[in-house]
């Protein structure tokens, strides 16, 4: 399922809010925005409040010769009263994160994309790029440092907003020429749009070409996994060869043993080109996509 996209820029706490919160965004343009409260007003009709009620009480001492002590339990329940409201009324915390996630919204309008900003097309698109990018930065050739991890951080999350700002126009145009082609169309129009749809085409086919370009860095980067998972169990099989070749001398079968053990090194020595043959073309994919 395509995630929320959002531009680097935007900081990273913000970031992750409006990705896990993709539907509430959809519910913010949509007009169902969260209603806003003003914390700060409550306690301050506490205090007024609080403030005429005391007065009032001293002017009824004054007028009327009773104790304050009597107008007291009065009070404290009036106050009790307004406290109640004011607790009842107190935003919760979900409604809180809602708040918190509207007044980002705002703030970073047109820097985040949501599923309802592409169609069909585009979102298949999305998903390829998101798959390919998730792959390449959760790889253990990436983790461990044996591909340039810091510019895959910086430059993988730039390339998946620049691709789906691409998408969103293409998705919106794409919509707005069905518009205008529904009902039918007369020679000449077809004929003035058909340039505009050759564009359309063009466009598409670069975007297309962006989202291969990585892939065809994910693959390389496969690629090297393999030959990393496979060098690593080669080496967990060489750490055992003495054992091995204790086993053999104690059992007089060295001479048919000694040439498979012999493949074992080779293969390792196979397998350890081989990584590198694929880091190598993984940097080479790169500089292509960076390019």
């Amino acid at each position: 399922m395509q995630r929320v996209v959002v531009d680097p820029e935007v900081p990273p706490d913000v970031a992750g809010l409006f990705r896990q919160n993709g539907p509430l965004l959809y519910r913010f343009r949509t007009g169902r925005i969260p209603k806003v409260y003003d914390g700060a007003r409550v306690p301050g009709a506490l205090l007024g409040a609080l403030g005429a009620s005391s007065l009032l009480a001293l002017g009824a001492t004054v007028v009327t010769g009773v104790p304050m002590r009597f107008l007291v339990p009065l009070l404290c329940l009036y106050l009790g009263i307004l406290a109640v409201v004011y607790i009842v009324r107190k935003p919760s915390p979900t409604d809180s994160v809602e708040r918190v996630l509207y007044a980002h919204s705002l703030r970073w309008q047109g820097r985040h994309l949501i599923l309802e900003d592409f169609d069909y097309g585009a979102r298949h698109l999305l998903g390829r790029v998101q798959q390919a990018i998730d792959f390449i930065l959760r790889s253990r050739v990436n983790t461990l440092g044996m591909l340039d991890s810091v510019r895959n951080s910086v430059m993988l999350p730039a390339e998946e907003w620049e691709i789906a700002r691409l998408l969103t126009k293409l998705s919106a145009l794409r919509a707005k020429h069905r518009n205008l082609a529904r009902g039918g169309r007369a020679p000449e129009v077809a004929a003035a749009m058909a340039p505009l749809e050759r564009a359309l085409a063009a466009s598409e086919a670069a975007v297309v070409a962006r989202v291969e370009a990585l892939e065809r860095y994910a693959r390389h980067v496969s690629d090297a996994e393999r030959a990393l998972l496979s060098q690593s169990q080669i080496d967990a099989l060489r750490a055992h060869l003495p054992e091995y070749e204790q086993l053999v001398a104690e059992t007089g079968a060295a001479r048919f043993s000694a040439p498979e053990i012999g493949h074992l090194s080779e293969d390792a020595d196979l397998l350890q080109r081989a990584l590198r043959d694929s880091v190598r073309s993984a940097h080479e994919a790169f500089r292509y996509l960076d390019g």
